[in-house]
């Protein structure tokens, strides 16, 4: 199967982890509900492993920042699509304001969709 992936590397205060955490799992909710492939959400824990840019540095955090790192795996891109638009229209995203309470700063996140070149 040709799987499809949404990356994200976002800058978050540490001391909005914890918000962080709970809108992840509302999104692993949301996102499971309309049959994605896989779904993490990964804290940085080890920045300096010895080669390349550090994730801190990637991401532009600022002191009292840490990195996240997610990823939501699909079947395909037109799946990735399908879902995103469901995901979207669910009433439960009717009050959705992406400008406002989100646990970091939107104009920060890195993202992009990625086409799967080598798995398992």
């Amino acid at each position: 199967m040709a799987y499809y992936v949404d990356g994200f590397v976002i800058p978050v205060k540490k001391s909005k982890l914890a918000a962080y955490k709970k809108m992840a799992r509302l999104g692993l909710k949301m996102w499971k509900k309309y049959g994605i492939v896989d779904y993490k959400e990964c804290i940085l824990d080890d920045p300096k492993m010895g080669h390349g840019i550090i994730f801190p540095k990637l991401a532009r955090a600022k002191a009292g920042e840490t990195v996240v790192f997610s990823f939501i795996t699909y079947k395909s891109k037109a799946h990735r699509n399908q879902v995103n638009a469901k995901v979207m229209k669910d009433p439960a995203m009717a009050n959705f304001d992406p400008t406002k309470g989100m646990p970091f700063d939107m104009k920060r996140m890195t993202m992009g969709g990625f086409k799967v070149m080598v798995s398992k």
